[in-house]
This record gives C-alpha cells, structure tokens and sequence, in this order.
C-alpha cells in the first residue's frame, strides 16, 4: 500500500453531489487546484507537519495572503486537500477502470471498492486527523459512497434491509474504526480487508 496519495495531472470531473458549493470561474477553480496539488507535493515528499500555509504560498509561487483568502486556515486547507483527493476518488469509482469502475461484475466492484476504501482512508488518516473539525469527509462524500454500495447490493439481489446492511459494509472502513483496530491494536491491514470481505459475504450469501 502506497504511504502517500498522488493526485491525478488533470483535475477530476466535477461530480454534482448533495451538499457541494456552487461551481467557481474557471480562473479560481485552477488557482485553487493549484494551491492543493502544492499542498499534496509537499506532503507527499516532506510529511504533512512541513505543510505551513507559508510552505504553501511558496511552493505555488504566490504570497501567503492568497492561501488564507482560499482556505482561512491550515484545516481548512487539509480539508480541502481532503476533499479534493475524494473528488478524484469518486471519479474513479464513476468512470475509472473495472473492478472499481464500471465493466466488472457487482460482486468483484464491492470486493474492489472495500480494499480502495481502505486503503484511501488509511493513506488520509493524518490528513483526516490535521484537518481537525474540516476533516471529517462531508455528509456528501459519505453519501456518495453509500448510494455505490446500496446500488451493488441491490444488483447482487442482497434481501433485507439495504440501507442498514451498506452502512454495516461502510462502518469498518471509517477513520475512526481503523485507527482502534489497525494504529491501537495493531492488527494489519490485510487481515482487516479479509474480516470485512467476510462480513459483506455474508450480507451477500446468507447461509
């Protein structure tokens, strides 16, 4: 598993999901891109604590006062970097290459996006954590996420309770249940992904 989140070269395709801001002028939406593909890059070759608004502004080329204005705070700029990196994540899932995108069996797409999830969530951990209060993923990035597994429930024919049964599936791979189980009581990552493809077999093949 990678130990940092590369952003893709070309921004991801708006996605029109409940709860996001109005769009911004394409002048503003590229500045803003830009400042976060700095912050990531810095992140990603010096650690998250090197990323200052001050580190920021230099390493895109433009003055400190320009970062505040966009993003008011460092958590705010982590939040974000957060959001942006789950924009592209989204995409991915919308129209990225099978088994996590579209083309592959449902059964393979969950089993896909369980690891992805994972993974995505254990690579944003510290990135979660200094966001602070903006860095919990917004109601419309869990929402997103949620509606994928219902849809592959239902075309898996999964009886009962959809709902309930994708937030059993989403629970295990939130920040704050991987942190206890992997960081507290070390239990690695692997066997975790194979105690939740058990569960959603379960869900999916009752016996």
């Amino acid at each position: 598993m990678s130990d940092h989140l590369d952003l893709p070269t070309r921004r991801p395709v708006p996605l029109p999901l409940l709860g996001d801001p109005p769009p911004e002028r394409a002048d503003a939406a590229r500045n803003r891109e830009a400042l976060l593909v700095a912050a990531q890059e810095l992140i990603n070759h010096c650690g998250i604590d090197a990323v200052t608004m001050e580190a920021v502004a230099h390493r895109a080329g433009v003055g400190k006062g320009t970062v505040f204005r966009r993003f008011e705070s460092r958590e705010g700029l982590m939040g974000a970097l957060l959001n942006f990196s789950e924009t592209a994540w989204q995409a991915s899932v919308i129209s990225g290459p099978p088994p996590l995108g579209p083309g592959a069996d449902p059964w393979d797409r969950l089993a896909a996006f369980g690891r992805s999830r994972l993974e995505t969530t254990m690579v944003s951990a510290d990135l979660i954590r200094a966001a602070g209060h903006a860095g919990t993923r917004s109601y419309a990035a869990y929402s997103f996420a949620a509606m994928h597994v219902r849809h592959l429930l239902a075309e898996l024919r999964v009886e009962g309770d959809v709902p309930l049964l994708a937030t059993a599936l989403m629970a295990p791979l939130e920040v704050w249940v991987l942190d206890q189980q992997v960081r507290v009581e070390g239990i690695g990552v692997d066997r975790v992904y194979e105690g939740w493809l058990d569960l959603a077999r379960r869900i999916v093949r009752p016996t």
